[in-house]
C-alpha cells in the first residue's frame, strides 16, 4: 500500500510539474521570448520586467509541493521549474510574496546534493532582486558551508559560488563572509579554471571593501603567485590582478597602521604588499602582456 500511495503522489506531482512547465513555456512564448539570464557576473543586472507573468496559482502549488514532499526527484524538478520562472523580475517578487524564499532556503541544509544544488540555483536567480537579497542574506553562512563541504569543482560548489557572487556585489553582507575568506582562497588555489574564475568573482567583490582588507592580508596562500603568469587563463589573470590592485590600494590607504600587524611569510600581505622580488618580477613580465586590460591593472598596481 505504501509503495502504491508513493506512486500516486509522484504521479500527481509529475502532473503538476508538467502543467507548470507547460504554463511557463506558453508564458515565455507570449512574452516574446524574453531574455534569459546568462552566466552570473559581477556586472549582471536584473532581467527586464515583462507585462506577462507566470500563473501565480501554479507557482504557489509548486512552493506548496516543495513543502509537502520529501521525494528528492520531485523536489529537484520543482526547484528547476521555480528557478526558470525566477529568471524574470516580475516572478521574483511573486515568489517572495508567496514565502518561496524561506521554503527554498530551508532546503540548503539537506543531505541530497542535487536538491541543494538546484535550491542554490533558484536562489541565485532570485537574488537578482534587492528585496529578495534582504531575505536571502540569512542563508549566506549556510551557502558558505555548502561551498566548503562540496566536492572541489562540483556543480554544487559552483552553484554556491554563483550565489555568493550576486550577494557580494554590494558591501551590505560582506561581514557574513569574513570567516570564509581562507576557504575561498583555498578553493582558488586548488580549483579548476572554471572554479577559479567563479571564486575570483566573489573575492574581487569582497576585496573592494576596505573593511575586508586585513582579513585578506592575514590569510596564507603560498600558491598565490602562480596566478600572475603570462601563460595563465586571461580571465583568471585579469581578476587576480584586480584582486591584488584592490588589496594594495586599501593597504596603502591604511598607512602605517597596517604594518603594525604581524604577517607570516606565506600571507597575502607578504606576497603582495612587501617589496617582494618574485611578485615584482611577475608584474614586470606582465607589462608585455598583449591584453590592454591586463596591462592596465599591472600599471594600477605599480603606481600605488
Amino acid at each position: 500500500m505504501g509503495e502504491r500511495r508513493g506512486a500516486v503522489v509522484r504521479a500527481a506531482a509529475a502532473g503538476l510539474l508538467l502543467g507548470a512547465a507547460a504554463c511557463y513555456c506558453l508564458w515565455r512564448r507570449a512574452a516574446g521570448g524574453g531574455r534569459r539570464r546568462g552566466p552570473p557576473a559581477v556586472e549582471e543586472k536584473s532581467p527586464p520586467e515583462s507585462p506577462h507573468t507566470m500563473d501565480a496559482d501554479a507557482l504557489q502549488k509548486l512552493i506548496h509541493l516543495l513543502q509537502a514532499t520529501d521525494d528528492p526527484l520531485i523536489q529537484e524538478q520543482a526547484l528547476i521549474t521555480v528557478s526558470n520562472s525566477a529568471a524574470f523580475s516580475v516572478n521574483q517578487d511573486m515568489i517572495r510574496n508567496l514565502d518561496g524564499l524561506s521554503v527554498i532556503g530551508g532546503m540548503l541544509s539537506g543531505c541530497v546534493p542535487k536538491v541543494t544544488e538546484k535550491a542554490l540555483n533558484a536562489l541565485n536567480n532570485l537574488s537578482m532582486n534587492i528585496k529578495n537579497q534582504e531575505e536571502i542574506q540569512v542563508y549566506i553562512e549556510q551557502v558558505c558551508k555548502n561551498v566548503e563541504s562540496a566536492p572541489l569543482n562540483s556543480d554544487l560548489q559552483l552553484a554556491g559560488l554563483r550565489l555568493l557572487t550576486n550577494m557580494s556585489v554590494t558591501s551590505d553582507y560582506h561581514h557574513k563572509m569574513i570567516n570564509k575568506i581562507p576557504c575561498l582562497l583555498r578553493v582558488l588555489s586548488e580549483g579548476s579554471e572554471r572554479t577559479q574564475i567563479q571564486v575570483l568573482k566573489v573575492l574581487v567583490n569582497l576585496s573592494a571593501n576596505p573593511a575586508m582588507t586585513r582579513h585578506f592580508l592575514r590569510a596564507q596562500v603560498p600558491s598565490l603567485l602562480l596566478l600572475f603568469d603570462n601563460r595563465i587563463n586571461r580571465d583568471i589573470l585579469l581578476r587576480a590582478l584586480v584582486l591584488a590592485a584592490n588589496l594594495k590600494k586599501n593597504a596603502n590607504n591604511e598607512g602605517g597602521s597596517m604594518i603594525q600587524d604581524q604577517y607570516s611569510e606565506d600571507s597575502v600581505f607578504s606576497i603582495l604588499c612587501r617589496d617582494s622580488t618574485p611578485f615584482a618580477q611577475k608584474l614586470a613580465s606582465l607589462l608585455h602582456h598583449p591584453d590592454p586590460e591586463v596591462k592596465e591593472q599591472v600599471v594600477r598596481i605599480l603606481t600605488q
